[in-house]
């Protein structure tokens, strides 16, 4: 995946954290969303990196004509997002009104991210090379979905500020300090290229089911799409999986987890 996420931009607002302390970003008692969260980054500031990072991807795919390039596919794309998107207020009332953007680039890739505030993009190789069901698109992105709901990238950056204020590195926030270069290159990392801990990705299977499942979407694709990436990674690993790692445990811990969101299948309205 690009590395384009958070970088030079969080060395000027490094400063102005506002440190929150340990607090869950979704609702409790429903699946995947009790976990308590260290936030020391306040979700404004990551939204605005996020944005910003966002935007600067998709001005380079403009550039190189590779936006948007097959209209059916987006639509495609926007219709299985609105369906998701409408489930995710069990998790937290005010992800109905985050400015949601879904967008394509056309690659032979395998890659699929959803950023901080809603920004959904789909490679389009991972929906042509794997070709994916609606169902299977809508595992990937309830998933890429959860990270964002859940605040991950918030948590992750945290946890690394966290780490490096212990060491020293922050001592100097108030300055342009080589300390700030370095954690700014560090929250670069974890927004996009480094792997999810066990935990985020564990969170974010269990909420990507719910969110499917009450979407109208049948959670055994879950299965099917893990698997198609089983295969897809025996030569050289798909982009995807640089940031999601995957094993046959996963795919029975989906299974084990899939009797538990049947009956949101069962009693939500298909998708037509």
């Amino acid at each position: 995946m690009k590395n384009f996420l958070i970088k030079t931009t969080l060395v000027a607002s490094v400063s102005a954290m506002a440190l929150t302390g340990c607090s869950s970003t979704t609702n409790s008692g429903v699946i995947g969303s009790d976990r308590q969260q260290l936030l020391l980054v306040s979700n404004e500031q990551v939204l605005q990196m996020s944005a910003q990072s966002y935007n600067q991807l998709l001005s380079q795919a403009n550039a190189k004509r590779a936006l948007d390039t097959d209209p059916a596919q987006l639509a495609r794309l926007q219709r299985i997002a609105k369906n998701l998107i409408n489930q995710a207020e069990l998790y937290r009332s005010d992800a109905k009104s985050w400015q949601w953007e879904v967008h394509t680039i056309k690659s032979n890739e395998l890659n699929a991210f959803v950023l901080p505030g809603g920004k959904i993009m789909f490679y389009s190789g991972i929906i042509d090379k794997l070709n994916l069901t609606d169902a299977e698109i809508a595992a990937i992105m309830g998933h890429e979905m959860a990270h964002a709901i859940r605040e991950h990238t918030r948590e992750r950056i945290s946890s690394e500020y966290a780490t490096q204020a212990g060491i020293g590195i922050a001592a100097s926030v108030f300055g342009l300090s080589q300390g700030q270069a370095q954690l700014a290159n560090l929250a670069g990392d974890l927004g996009v290229s480094r792997p999810n801990s066990r935990t985020q990705e564990a969170e974010a299977d269990k909420i990507g089911l719910v969110l499917m499942a009450k979407a109208g979407y049948d959670p055994n694709a879950a299965i099917s799409l893990w698997k198609k990436m089983q295969n897809a990674s025996q030569g050289e690993p798909p982009q995807f999986l640089s940031t999601h790692p995957s094993s046959s445990s996963r795919i029975s811990n989906l299974q084990a987890l899939i009797p538990s969101v049947m009956p949101y299948y069962t009693s939500s309205n298909k998708p037509r």
